[in-house]
């Protein structure tokens, strides 16, 4: 029975090659989309599983009430990694650590620039990163451990064995190898390369030792273990009021948990909760992905029945010779479940041609594991649900059909389906219009934040990582860069001008006793404003000629206009219990999200606090001589390091990384969807063009022209996409206002884009059925009429 039903299987598919084509191709780039997404989802909800203990690890984080909300943070002051440990019985550990940065590690002439971070000595008893020598119990007990990856044992040390051999860090520290870490995943919300112990960290650094009894400095990272994950409520609980009971009842701020398995999706708060983040964008996709594999099971559904009329007889021969309705039933979804079968394989391997460019569009080194007894468990689900969706109809509807009124030739069955193939004709236009529409809003979206003025003058900036070396050097390197002529302008701040390190609170006269509201703090040195290009609009920049300048201010027009000084120029502001002169006013720049009102700022002159460079290039038509020229100064004052500098236009790009992918991915997947209901739509057109051959003949003869035989053949789908469009047009209106509702600077929905995406969808289907319906038109009526 089983090899009959796969023989006529075979011969229908054949029999039929243009709509065998058109079914396996549709199901074959849908499946093959829904992959390639679904690679794309499993990473992002990946991310963190691969260690062991990932269930019960948290970060410890900070409500509190300013700007007339609840703002959410994860910097908490130093004292409470010590008293996590003692608040708690249902903590198990705690760590504390640093933000990670780039460090220089020098191996005899072999210096190189790799990430790592300053922990404590739990660290990877906790997180349990897996070792491929040393005890993680052990490993960061020295001050002067260090702890490398695989990959940067290789670099530094090639074949040679790393342990207990000597890495000088920063040109300053001589620190021994005492474990080899495997590399780090790509689903790892901690990258680095080597890690070094906080005891380390004291040594080098003085202000960290400042500030272990200091509960008013947030500028820590503390993690946490609990016993189990059911006891988070319980902690919460116990250590919620740490800060206030240690003084720190300005701001009402509480400690929480936030769980390691939820801080790659769900990094946003809003007013203390829970507000999305990357689990809006695998929402978006996974819904995606499920909209082109019903487009593509509506596509086979839609020619199955359609072509019902074929397998008529068949199935009236079947049932008169003894067939039962569930022997057809299982007949024609095995044969549906088989062309999933073909679709689900030509999508693999379209899927696997595909991944080096998918790579690259998403920024991710995605494969498909083989190997993985979850791949075939998927795969078995698809090939079956894809195959009983497509077919469940068709299969159903064919075998219902009576044998004594099919084999007279009594039944019209292509009629007796119009309905539903409306029906599914018009979901599939409308989830297509959705996905234009959202592809149209998406791209305003993005155009609307790139066009916002930043303030600031972005060519030709560059920054470059700050270094002892240059601190002792610095008034001598600036004057040689100035002098060379490939520098126009230099400062040094506390962050780039694309980032914001630093945020604290200033009074002022007239300020409201309750009101908290949070300032941009950069702290700098001359030469600032010229740098970036920054417009002062009142007053002055600091100045050498001002000794003054020291305790002097400078915020942005935002802040003034918090402040609402009328005559600003002068004014003193409190600043960390001190006063100071407000001695300029500068124009907004957009330092932060660029999805986001620019927040109030002030500057200080403080050169001590400095972590990066920012240099103006000449304007010249050979870069490459500029920056060799700047990369030969840098090199006689900052010799152990290599030159390594940022473009700032760059780094800027990089705060679209996520909305250009977003993008990027609805583009190419609005276009594949429209593929596959164009494919879906010229097979439907050339069936019905097929079984309205007479008619077309008899009208030719009685005079019609090809314009109304097209129109004819036209109207039915035109109304069907009008349909469509009357339906999913709001829905895409809410779904899009519900999506823009993250971004405080937001596009608006604006009324044409619907009609627009309407017309587009109704000219292209217009478009496919004319192509079958010319070719009917003009078909020579006499051999269409010959057996009447």
């Amino acid at each position: 029975m089983f090899k009959n039903y796969f023989v006529i299987t075979i011969r229908n598919l054949l029999k039929n090659r243009v709509y065998s084509f058109i079914n396996i191709a549709g199901l074959s780039i849908g499946i093959c989309c829904s992959i390639m997404i679904l690679l794309w989802v499993f990473d992002e909800t990946s991310y963190d599983t691969f260690l062991p203990k990932s269930d019960r690890l948290y970060q410890l984080m900070v409500n509190a009430e300013f700007d007339g909300k609840i703002n959410s943070w994860n910097s908490v002051p130093l004292p409470t990694y010590q008293a996590m440990k003692d608040a708690d019985v249902n903590i198990k550990n705690a760590v504390v650590a640093d933000w990670g940065g780039e460090h220089l590690l020098t191996v005899e002439e072999n210096p190189i620039l790799k990430k790592g971070y300053y922990v404590s000595d739990e660290f990877l008893e906790m997180f349990e990163f897996p070792l491929a020598y040393g005890e993680a119990a052990s490993v960061l007990d020295e001050p002067s451990a260090i702890v490398i990856s695989e990959s940067t044992a290789k670099a530094l040390f090639g074949d040679e064995d790393p342990i207990n051999k000597i890495i000088r860090v920063d040109n300053k520290s001589d620190l021994k190898v005492s474990g080899i870490l495997k590399d780090v995943p790509g689903n790892s919300s901690f990258e680095f390369d080597f890690l070094i112990p906080y005891t380390q960290w004291r040594q080098v650094s003085p202000w960290v030792v400042d500030n272990e009894d200091n509960w008013g400095n947030y500028s820590f990272q503390v993690f946490l273990e609990l016993n189990e994950p059911i006891n988070e409520a319980a902690v919460e609980s116990s250590i919620q009021n740490m800060l206030i009971e240690h003084g720190e009842e300005d701001l009402k701020p509480e400690l929480f948990l936030h769980p390691m398995l939820r801080w790659r999706l769900h990094s946003n708060f809003e007013n203390g909760v829970e507000k999305g983040g990357m689990s809006d964008y695998v929402n978006l996709f996974t819904v995606i992905a499920v909209f082109i594999l019903i487009i593509a099971c509506i596509n086979f559904m839609n020619l199955a029945t359609a072509r019902s009329e074929r397998r008529a007889r068949e199935v009236g021969i079947r049932k008169s010779v003894g067939s039962r309705r569930i022997d057809l039933i299982a007949q024609f979804i095995g044969e549906s479940v088989f062309i999933s079968l073909i679709a689900f394989v030509i999508a693999v391997v379209s899927a696997q041609l595909l991944l080096p460019f998918y790579n690259d569009l998403v920024d991710k080194q995605l494969s498909i594991d083989y190997s993985s007894a979850q791949f075939w468990w998927f795969s078995l689900i698809m090939i079956l649900l894809t195959g009983l969706i497509s077919g469940s109809y068709p299969a159903f509807y064919l075998s219902s059909f009576q044998p004594v009124k099919v084999l007279k030739g009594k039944v019209k069955v292509g009629k007796k389906a119009s309905t539903p193939r409306k029906v599914l004709v018009t979901l599939q236009f409308g989830f297509s219009i959705i996905l234009i529409i959202g592809t149209i809003v998406i791209y305003q979206q993005i155009q609307l934040v790139k066009g916002r003025q930043l303030g600031y003058n972005k060519e030709n900036l560059i920054t470059v990582d700050f270094t002892e070396e240059i601190g002792k050097n610095y008034q001598v390197l600036k004057q040689e860069l100035l002098q060379s002529g490939a520098v126009e302008a230099m400062t040094r701040s506390n962050s780039a001008i694309t980032s914001i390190n630093s945020n604290n609170f200033v009074g002022w006269p007239g300020k409201p006793e309750d009101q908290r509201v949070i300032f941009t703090t950069i702290a700098t040195e001359y030469d600032y404003a010229k740098t970036m290009g920054i417009k002062i609009l009142e007053g002055r920049d600091f100045s050498e000629a001002f000794i003054s300048d020291t305790s002097a201010i400078i915020i942005n027009k935002a802040g003034l206009d918090l402040m609402n000084l009328e005559d600003p120029i002068g004014t003193e502001l409190d600043l960390w219990g001190d006063k100071r002169t407000l001695i300029g006013i500068v124009d907004n720049v957009m330092m932060g999200s660029p999805y986001q009102a620019v927040n109030p700022m002030f500057m200080i002159l403080d050169p001590d606090w400095t972590n990066v460079l920012t240099l103006r290039l000449s304007k010249s038509n050979d870069l490459e001589a500029t920056l060799a020229q700047v990369k030969g100064i840098f090199t006689e004052y900052n010799a152990a390091y290599p030159f390594e500098y940022t473009f700032v236009d760059e780094e800027f790009q990089k705060k679209f990384t996520t909305i250009n992918m977003t993008s990027r991915l609805a583009n190419l997947f609005a276009t594949l969807t429209i593929l596959i209901t164009g494919l879906g739509l010229l097979g439907l057109a050339s069936y019905m063009a097929e079984q309205r051959t007479k008619e077309i003949g008899i009208r030719k003869v009685l005079g019609a022209s090809v314009f109304s035989i097209v129109s004819i053949m036209s109207k039915d789908f035109s109304r069907l996409v009008i349909i469509s469009f009357l339906i999913s047009a709001p829905l895409a209106w809410w779904l899009l206002d519900k999506y823009l509702e993250r971004y405080p600077i937001r596009t608006e929905l604006a009324w044409w884009i619907f009609p627009l995406t309407g017309f587009i969808a109704l000219v292209f289907a217009i478009v496919v059925v004319t192509t079958q319906s010319l070719k009917a038109a003009h078909a020579n009526p006499v051999t269409s009429l010959r057996s009447e």
